[in-house]
């Protein structure tokens, strides 16, 4: 009796956690946070990473083209502003793409050099220092979960993944085709979303071998981001590709939903773009999806015939909710949106790039909650 009254009360609390998240969501706004004053023109955002409401990174590069290719960027939210990092000893230049940390004294940051070669940052707590990187392999992403930090990139032109072990990186496995996303919930359970020849696919990682599964079966079709809520409800975004058509004709996004069995495509407010990431709320269902260079049809006989669509969509579970970006002073739409949501919390951090005056672009940090 006691257990069942338990059980009960433990459903209920988390009903409510689910309608109040869902209530913030509906009320709220996005809102612009200005970067430090200090970064340089022609400067982008590529990733971010929340551990608290006063702990957040983001990463990209600063003074891209002025003094190509642009140097390594990274900021740090204390719950006030964002301040750029120094990085001791990283004399080079290039760009960082992915950052992913498992505690926040162990946060990664992966990225490329002008010269092309790999580079490996870490962040101990205290400071950034580089790491040495897996030789041979060009990185573009490192992702964490469920304690675990694996890396993609390409070894020879062939795509590799690699897993933290202890001190070293080893490889694991490659699903068929290509990975661009993770979503890692322990060492044997890790979901890969990516395309192969035959479409978009996702693959599952039992600890011993892939299993994959064909999301949209279109040509060119592809997914980049993935969420496994649980083993029968797994989210899935990415773009729906495009046969034919003049060169430049925008393509449709595409969000996917896993039952356990069988994938089935789920409809977006929106005719156009790319579902460039998806967010979970604080409880792990889906509660984001971003959607870069998003467009819809516009009035029947209209010109143009498109019109700014979402670029962001919240779900309560049963139907989206639109929201777009504020506009800017002196900047244009963002080109890229990743989605960092901060643990514990209804709050959810954007990171990207946007349009800058005079075919420029200047980084763009926005905020919901």
């Amino acid at each position: 009796m006691a257990r069942r009254l338990l059980v009960a009360l433990l459903a209920v609390a988390m009903t409510f956690t689910a309608v109040m998240a869902s209530a913030a969501a509906e009320s709220g706004s996005w809102q612009h946070v200005p970067v430090p004053a200090q970064i340089r023109p022609q400067a982008g955002l590529n990733e971010a990473v929340a551990s608290g409401p006063d702990r957040a990174w983001a990463v990209g590069a600063d003074a891209v083209g002025r003094e190509a290719p642009g140097f390594p960027l990274v900021l740090r939210w204390n719950g006030t502003a964002w301040q750029r990092q120094t990085l001791p000893g990283v004399g080079w230049q290039g760009e960082l793409l992915s950052v992913a940390a498992t505690s926040p004294t162990a946060v990664w940051a992966v990225g490329r050099d002008s010269a092309g070669g790999a580079r490996l940052l870490r962040f101990d707590g205290k400071s950034w220092a580089e790491s040495r990187p897996p030789r041979g392999v060009v990185l573009t992403k490192v992702v964490t979960g469920g304690g675990e930090t694996w890396l993609i990139g390409s070894r020879d032109g062939a795509q590799v993944l690699l897993r933290r072990d202890g001190r070293d990186w080893r490889d694991v496995p490659v699903p068929p085709g290509a990975v661009y996303g993770l979503h890692i919930k322990a060492g044997d359970d890790v979901w890969a979303a990516g395309e192969t020849h035959s479409g978009a696919a996702v693959s599952h990682w039992d600890g011993t071998a892939w299993e994959q599964t064909i999301v949209s079966g279109f040509p060119r079709s592809a997914v980049g981001s993935v969420l496994a809520v649980s083993p029968t409800e797994v989210w899935a975004g990415g773009t729906a590709g495009f046969v034919g058509g003049p060169v430049g004709k925008p393509i449709p996004p595409l969000l996917a939903r896993f039952d356990g069995k069988a994938w089935s495509r789920v409809t977006v407010p929106t005719d156009f773009g790319g579902i460039t990431s998806l967010a979970p709320t604080a409880s792990g269902e889906l509660g984001w999806v971003s959607v870069a260079r998003s467009q819809k049809y516009g009035p029947p006989g209209s010109w143009p015939p498109f019109v700014p669509g979402p670029d962001f969509l919240a779900w309560n579970g049963q139907s989206f909710t639109e929201y777009s970006e504020p506009a800017v002073a002196g900047e244009g739409d963002s080109s890229r949106l990743h989605l960092a949501p901060v643990p514990g919390t209804s709050t959810v951090w954007s990171v990207g790039r946007a349009g800058g005056p005079e075919g420029t672009f200047a980084p763009r940090i926005l905020r919901f909650g």
